[in-house]
C-alpha cells in the first residue's frame, strides 16, 4: 500500500458514529486528532485504531477484470467500459426497469448521488441500498408518523437525558464512543439507563435496571410500558393536547390490553416492567435509542416501533433536548446513503418519486427527468435477478452474504449481467461478468453523515494503486457513456454543491462550510445553522399533531 498522509483528518470507517481520525507514524494505527468533533474526548475504539489494518493485504483488485471462458481477465479500462456499456445499453433499450442497482452505505454522499443519478437517468428507480434492510420496520414507522427515520436528536443534547430505554440495541458495544461520550456522562450525572434485550450485552452490564423478553416479543413488554404510564396518571396532558390525535382511541385499545397474557408470552415479571414503566414517565426529559434488533418481530409489520412512538408521544418526549425516537444506525455512510436518494421512492432528501416539484427540482440539474413510478426493493430486485431483472450494478455491496436465502441470492446471481464495483473479489463478485476495482475508504474525498445527520468531510489519506481509479472518475465515466445526462463533474466539491441543489434538506450547506466541523441537516436554503432537534413545533412531515397508533396486539401464551 502508498504511503500514508499523517498529516490530514478524515472520517473513520468503521461505524455510524463519524469518529475523526488520522495515521499516526509512531503506532501505525489511526489516532483521534486534538480537534475531533464528534468524538470530542480524543478517543478511538478499538476497531477505529485500526481502521487502516485491511488494507494491508495483498487481495486489493488492482485492475478492471472480465470473466470469458469462467476465468476472470485482467482488461484496460476502455474495454471494461465498453463491455459494460453494451450491455446496459442493450438492456435499457429493451425496458429500463429490467435494471438494477444497488449503491453502498459504505460509499460517500457524493457516490451515492451519483449512483442513484446514474440509475435514474437511465430510466429506472430500482435504486437501493442495503440499509433499509436492517431497519425495514423502524424506518417505515417512523417515516409514516413523524416524517424521517433520522435521529430526532443530536448526541451532544443526549447528555441531558434524565431516562434511556435502550431497545434492540447495543451502544456500549456497538457505539463505544458514542455510548461513552454522550450516554454514559448523563448517567453519572443521574440518568436512569433502562436496557431491554433478550441476550446480556455490555449495554446491560451498564443499566440500572433491564428486562430479558424471550426474543421477537418487545411489542408486548412496551405495550404494558404504555398501560402503566396511563394508569399511573403519568402522561403529559399538555403535549397529549398540543401535539397528538386519536387519545381516546388509543387509551381503549391500551385498555384492553391482557397483562398477565403479555407478560406471560414475553417472560417478564409484571412488577419489574412497572416500575420501568414509573421511572420512565416520571423522567423530565427522556429518550428511546435502538437499532436493528426490533426489525424483525414475528407479530408483523410496524408494531414495536408505533408502540414506541406512542410512548413517547404519551410522556411528551419529543422536540426538547435529551428526549426523542433516536435510531442508532450500523455502517458509517448508512445516513448519507438514505439522504442521497439510494432509495427506489425517493429522491435526494427523502422527496417521494411521485411528487412532481421533487422531480422538477432534480430535472432542472440532470436536465432529464427521473421517473415517476417507484421501484423495487433491494430484496426483490435480487430475488428477480435473472427473471425480471436482466442486469445490475453492483456498488461496493456484498448481497450474496445478506440475511437473504444466500444460496438461491448466488445462483440469480449467475442470471443477469452483473457489474461489480468493489476493491475485493468478493462473494458477489465472484459472479460478476465485469468486475471494477472500487477505492478504499482511506483513498476518498468527499462527505459522509453520520447517525445524527451530522455531514463532515473525508480525506484522501493513502494514494490508491496506480492502475485504479477513483470510484466518483468512475461513475462519471458511466455516466457519460450511458446517459444524456452530465457528469461532468470537478471533484467531490461539485458533486456536492448540485446534490445541495436537489436535496433541500442541505440546501443551506456548502462544501466549505463543511471543512472545519461538518454541519447538520436539516439545513435550509438561507439559513444560518443546520438542526439539532427535530419535531419542536412541527413534526418533519409538516404537522403539529401526530395520531395515536392503538395497540392491537394477540398474545399467546407459549
Amino acid at each position: 500500500m502508498q504511503m500514508k498522509d499523517e498529516r490530514k483528518t478524515s472520517i473513520c470507517p468503521s461505524c455510524a458514529v463519524g469518529c475523526s481520525l488520522r495515521y499516526d507514524t509512531e503506532t501505525d494505527q489511526a489516532t483521534a486528532p486534538n480537534d475531533a468533533v464528534v468524538n470530542c474526548n480524543g478517543q478511538l475504539c478499538p476497531e477505529g485504531i485500526s481502521a487502516f489494518d485491511p488494507l494491508e493485504t495483498d487481495d486489493r483488485i488492482d485492475r478492471p477484470l472480465i470473466k470469458r471462458d469462467g476465468e476472470y481477465i485482467p482488461v484496460s479500462w476502455e474495454t471494461a467500459y465498453d463491455r459494460i456499456e453494451s450491455e446496459l445499453t442493450r438492456i435499457q433499450n429493451r425496458d429500463p426497469d429490467a435494471l438494477a442497482f444497488l449503491g453502498s452505505p459504505h460509499a460517500t454522499n457524493e457516490e451515492n448521488y451519483l449512483f442513484q443519478k446514474l440509475a435514474r437517468a437511465l430510466g429506472t428507480n430500482n435504486i437501493d441500498n442495503r440499509a433499509r434492510l436492517c431497519h425495514n420496520s423502524v424506518e417505515a414507522a417512523m417515516n409514516e408518523r413523524l416524517g424521517s427515520s433520522a435521529m430526532s436528536n443530536s448526541l451532544e443534547d443526549l447528555r441531558e437525558a434524565d431516562a434511556f430505554l435502550v431497545i434492540g440495541a447495543n451502544p456500549a458495544g456497538r457505539q463505544p464512543i458514542a455510548f461513552d461520550s454522550y450516554i454514559r456522562p448523563a448517567i453519572e450525572n443521574g440518568a436512569t439507563l433502562i436496557q431491554v434485550d433478550p441476550s446480556e450485552n455490555r449495554t446491560t452490564q451498564a443499566a440500572d435496571l433491564s428486562l430479558s423478553p424471550r426474543p421477537d416479543t418487545d411489542v408486548f413488554v412496551i405495550a404494558l410500558l404504555n398501560l402503566y404510564i396511563l394508569n399511573a396518571e403519568l402522561c403529559d396532558e399538555q403535549f397529549i393536547s398540543e401535539r397528538t390525535e386519536g387519545f381516546d382511541q388509543f387509551v381503549a385499545a391500551v385498555d384492553d390490553i391482557d397483562q398477565e397474557a403479555c407478560a406471560a408470552t414475553a417472560g417478564v415479571n409484571l412488577s419489574e416492567v412497572r416500575k420501568i414503566a414509573h421511572v420512565f414517565g416520571r423522567a423530565e426529559r427522556a429518550t428511546i435509542i435502538t437499532a436493528t434488533g426490533i426489525g424483525e418481530c414475528e407479530y408483523g409489520g410496524t408494531e414495536t416501533t408505533d408502540a414506541l412512538i406512542d410512548l413517547l408521544l404519551l410522556t411528551g418526549n419529543f422536540g426538547d433536548p435529551g428526549t426523542g425516537m433516536n435510531l442508532f444506525r450500523g455502517m458509517n455512510n448508512e445516513q448519507g446513503a438514505n439522504d442521497m436518494g439510494a432509495r427506489p421512492h425517493t429522491l435526494p432528501g427523502y422527496q417521494d418519486v411521485t411528487n412532481p416539484t421533487a422531480r422538477a427540482r432534480a430535472t432542472k440539474q440532470w436536465e432529464i427527468e427521473p421517473p415517476a413510478t417507484p421501484g423495487r426493493s433491494e430484496l426483490d430486485l435480487v430475488r428477480s435477478f435473472g427473471d425480471s431483472i436482466e442486469g445490475a450494478f453492483v456498488f461496493g455491496e456484498n448481497p450474496a452474504m445478506t440475511k437473504m436465502d444466500t444460496q438461491r441470492i448466488a445462483q440469480n446471481l449467475d442470471r443477469v449481467f452483473l457489474v461489480v464495483q468493489d476493491p475485493f473479489l468478493t462473494e458477489t463478485a465472484a459472479h460478476a461478468d465485469v468486475i471494477l476495482p472500487a477505492s478504499a475508504w482511506s483513498e476518498k474525498s468527499g462527505t459522509v453523515t453520520n447517525l445524527d445527520r451530522h455531514v463532515q468531510r473525508v480525506r484522501q489519506l493513502t494514494i490508491p494503486p496506480e492502475e485504479t481509479k477513483l470510484d466518483l472518475e468512475i461513475l462519471c465515466e458511466l455516466g457519460a457513456r450511458l446517459t444524456d445526462s452530465s457528469f461532468a463533474y470537478d471533484g467531490p466539491e461539485d458533486v456536492f454543491e448540485e446534490m445541495c441543489q436537489v436535496n433541500p434538506l442541505y440546501a443551506g450547506m456548502s462544501y466549505s462550510g463543511i471543512e472545519h466541523g461538518g454541519q447538520r441537516w436539516p439545513f435550509r436554503e438561507a439559513a444560518d445553522e443546520g438542526t439539532q432537534i427535530l419535531h419542536e413545533e412541527r413534526f418533519m412531515n409538516g404537522k403539529q399533531r401526530v395520531r395515536f397508533e392503538p395497540i392491537s396486539i394477540d398474545p399467546s401464551p407459549p
